[in-house]
């Protein structure tokens, strides 16, 4: 089986997010597409960050309409730091069979040679890297990655949830449902993203 491992924070998971991981799985012909929120990540800092919990929930609702979507909670169960080479170790052990796969982003590629155990990790999965108008990704890491282009879509889970805040419509940014459960639970503060 090949799967497209999809990590994040998806606090809150967006349409972008959606859009992003069905088309790779079409383009790279994955059979799946593991989503796999952070626990605790490493490079955000944020002490308004909804839970653990809460972020798993909210993607699960997101991604529950695509067969091809799966929510994974191994970031969740291992608890401490998310790092993608232990994520990424676990994995292959517990499915030797598969054939991972890593979709980042291309400013994240661009941050590669900082990733924590990135020499191990290149050899251990194939890093599918989305290209974004403004980031070139790093030569040193050209034979491990395999680029694909998606079309920009200037969307990211900061500005919604500054939308709530505001009281500003969230609808076409998120699911339904995923607005709901932001409105209902009062996850970024009072505003309720329908205005």
């Amino acid at each position: 089986m090949r799967v497209g491992l999809f990590g994040g924070t998806f606090d809150p998971p967006h349409l972008g997010h959606m859009m992003l991981a069905e088309h790779t799985r079409v383009e790279c012909e994955l059979d799946q597409v593991w989503f796999i929120p952070a626990s605790t990540p490493p490079h955000k800092k944020r002490p308004d960050m909804s839970s653990i919990e809460e972020r798993l929930e909210l993607v699960t609702v997101a991604t529950r309409s695509n067969p091809h979507f799966y929510v994974s909670t191994i970031e969740r169960d291992r608890g401490g730091r998310s790092y993608t080479i232990d994520t990424v170790k676990q994995l292959k052990e517990q499915y030797p069979d598969y054939t991972f796969f890593f979709i980042i982003g291309g400013d994240m590629v661009e941050s590669l040679p900082s990733w924590a155990g990135i020499e191990d990790l290149i050899n251990l999965i194939t890093f599918i890297g989305v290209n974004r108008p403004g980031y070139s990704p790093s030569p040193v890491y050209k034979d491990h990655l395999h680029h694909i282009h998606f079309p920009q879509i200037d969307l990211s889970s900061t500005d919604i949830r500054q939308r709530v805040r505001e009281g500003k419509s969230i609808r076409y940014f998120v699911q339904e449902e995923v607005a709901v459960m932001i409105r209902e639970s009062k996850l970024y503060g009072e505003g309720d993203g329908t205005k």
